[in-house]
């Protein structure tokens, strides 16, 4: 739809949060089945029809960046049937790997995934949302595919915390210099800590006190144990992965490029910045000797990730289902049990840069479907008029508190029976403290799904979590269901296509 049409407004939630069916709402396009006049039954354009002009840029119309920048909600909608498309073997479905997908799974984990057709076929509950479902065996215990919803936001708190956590090194190396003395400061960011760092007068750090975070400062966001820094290494790795697609990007090119990295932005608004960041190199990047690429170029084009990447940063965030005294006085105890310690309610950020907000909460008057109700919101400005006959559209760059996230982005060890096993022998120790938003639609649980429900995953818990354990195994009954009543409100909800 046009963005036109995306101003504040209301939205019926129609779909159901009942287990999906097996289709998960998986697409494919009006060019490939008939009959085709059932709306939502299929893609109404053609793989290279979504294509459209390429990647190019904001004078370019039909062209990705064009859209981004003037009809976002075009863009967001495309992103949304890409996920959902099933692709065939002539647009490049497979292999996962190489030819025949065998070789070392320590030194590529690719090997462990299952080829899928659509992005939708992991990510599609409930009903073909960027939701959970499945798992793949990329480690011997296996991984629950994660829910995509809030993605973005997930994404911008990190880089904003990374941001913030930097500073403050670059603040205290200053003043070592300064001072010619070393220098202690504590590491916080929105209200979190990440232990300390010694900054000595020569120069180097001494990080053997930062805690829950790698010695580069970097709060990656992404997988289990906090693998990838943004949206669009992740889109790229996945498409390969589990697809057999490979993208030639070029912005991730460049950044990347062993000879000549270059600073690049996304339509996106992500700064890729190799001075400060390794990021992953996307398949296909390289020319061989003789001419002939390295691998089969555009399979997905590079116009597609773009749509990815800002369908995934708009995408909505978990809705709240109902609530009464009970489910309050549950909060309450998580509070009085430490647990919101690493699991954060919520979190601030500073400059948004979506373009619109999706809140999905329970309404016994206005919802329709399991009784929820979501309203949409623009948070974009109009730019002046220029050449073209749609203005730019661009993020307003507001703050943006993200409620009911309850996760601090940091690493922790939650004792033994959250280790995990390598293929090499060793032991993964530390996890990224998991976001509780859309917890109670995500069973089984765990970053394995080894635990079959909310009250067995909590007792789970041991290592830097076992005084709230024990806290919680000690309440009496009702006081535990509380608990677990309250998270059930943590809802994934998709209304349908805005």
């Amino acid at each position: 739809m046009s963005v036109h049409r995306f101003g504040r407004c209301a939205l019926a939630a129609g779909a159901s949060l009942a287990i999906a069916t097996a289709s998960q709402a998986q697409l494919v396009d009006s060019s490939q089945i008939s009959p085709y006049s059932v709306p939502g039954g299929q893609i109404n354009k053609t793989l290279q029809e979504q294509v459209g002009a390429g990647h190019g840029d904001e004078l370019t119309p039909g062209s990705a960046v064009y859209l981004i920048k003037r009809d976002p909600a075009r863009s967001i909608r495309r992103g949304r049937q890409l996920f959902q498309r099933k692709f065939t073997l002539r647009q490049g479905l497979g292999p996962r790997v190489s030819p025949d997908s065998s070789g070392d799974i320590f030194a590529n984990r690719q090997f462990g995934a299952g080829i899928m057709d659509s992005c939708a076929g992991c990510h599609g509950r409930p009903r073909g949302s960027a939701g959970h479902g499945g798992d793949v065996v990329t480690r011997p215990d296996s991984r629950d595919a994660p829910h995509l919803f809030g993605l973005g936001l997930q994404e911008m708190l990190a880089d904003e915390m990374t941001t913030d956590l930097r500073a403050a090194r670059t603040n205290a190396l200053a003043q070592a210099k300064a001072q010619n003395r070393p220098v202690n400061v504590d590491l916080r960011t929105k209200g979190v800590r990440f232990g300390r760092l010694r900054a000595l007068p020569d120069g180097s750090v001494d990080t053997s006190q930062v805690q829950g975070v790698n010695a580069d400062l970097r709060v990656r966001p992404f997988f289990a144990n906090g693998g990838t820094v943004s949206m669009r290494e992740f889109a790229i790795g996945a498409f390969k992965a589990e697809m057999g697609l490979e993208a030639n990007d070029d912005i991730l090119c460049d950044v990347t490029d062993p000879s000549n990295p270059q600073k690049r932005t996304s339509p996106a608004g992500f700064v890729f910045d190799p001075a400060t960041d390794l990021y992953e190199r996307p398949p296909v990047c390289d020319v061989s000797e003789d001419g002939d690429n390295d691998g089969v170029r555009n399979e997905i084009d590079m116009a597609l990730v773009d749509h990815m990447e800002f369908y995934l940063l708009n995408y909505f965030k978990p809705g709240q289902g109902p609530g009464d005294a009970r489910t309050r006085s549950g909060l309450a105890l998580m509070n009085l049990a430490q647990c919101t310690t690493c699991h954060v309610q919520n979190l601030r950020i500073a400059k948004d840069r979506r373009v619109a907000d999706v809140e999905t909460v329970h309404d016994p008057v206005r919802g329709i479907f399991n009784r929820l109700f979501a309203t949409a919101s623009t948070r974009f400005t109009a730019q002046p008029p220029d050449s073209q006959p749609y203005p730019q559209l661009l993020p307003s760059g507001q703050s943006f508190v993200v409620a009911n996230f309850f996760s601090d982005l940091k690493r922790h060890d939650l004792g033994p029976a959250f280790h995990e096993r390598e293929y090499d022998g060793s032991t993964v120790t530390q996890f990224v403290t998991e976001p509780l938003w859309g917890v109670g639609t995500t069973a089984p649980y765990g970053h394995d799904g080894r635990s079959i429900n909310l009250e067995e995953v909590i007792l789970r818990h041991g290592g830097e979590a076992q005084t709230s354990r024990n806290v919680f195994a000690a309440m009496p009954a009702d006081g535990r269901r509380r608990i677990v009543e309250y998270l059930q409100t943590l809802v994934l909800f998709p209304p349908d296509d805005t």
